[in-house]
């Protein structure tokens, strides 16, 4: 198993891995289709184990206005017949000990029972557009105690609009993202 930064080599095999990891969804390997078309600052690293990429996870802007405050987690996946093996836990590790990751505040909507393994805290600010009261909205390394709207990159709503699915019912308050909620 070795885990490396994503190439445009290995994009392919980035989007099949989520299409796989997320049954009944295009939206994950569609958001990060459109990252990298649209050439966002992205850090994200996949697992390849013969030659099949297995995991994946990504972190891209998190927003105050204009300005980043941090980064998203989102998304993350195992493929399927690899997950309750310790891989998501690894490359969740490998990831969070990363020189342009582990001094950023990390703001990730999820499962909480997961995330605060690696010291993930439920975040009361910022607030999350996609959480009704930050439910299941954490955040690591974030001690501000600002009031405002976490914002998230444009392709986070565009691929919900492509998708039909519903936009997220809140104002023009992301600054430079808009976005859609993170699994």
């Amino acid at each position: 198993m070795k885990i490396q930064k994503v190439s445009k080599e290995n994009q392919a095999k980035v989007y099949a891995l989520l299409r796989s990891a997320f049954p009944g969804s295009n939206y994950e390997a569609d958001l990060v289709q459109k990252l990298h078309e649209n050439n966002r600052a992205i850090h994200e690293w996949i697992c390849i184990h013969r030659n099949k990429a297995i995991a994946y996870i990504a972190f891209s802007n998190a927003y105050h206005g204009s300005e980043v405050c941090g980064l998203h987690l989102a998304p993350m996946a195992v493929s399927p017949e690899m997950q309750k093996q310790g891989i998501g836990t690894e490359l969740m590790q490998f990831a969070l000990r990363q020189p342009q990751i582990k001094e950023q505040p990390l703001f990730v909507l999820g499962k909480p029972e997961y995330y605060q393994r690696f010291g993930f805290k439920p975040c009361k600010q910022p607030l999350c557009p996609f959480a009704k009261n930050n439910r299941n909205f954490l955040s690591l390394n974030y001690t501000a105690a600002d009031s405002f709207t976490v914002g998230y990159e444009g392709e986070f709503t565009a691929v919900s609009l492509v998708a039909k699915k519903p936009a997220p019912k809140v104002s023009n308050i992301y600054g430079k993202g808009q976005g859609r909620r993170h699994r």
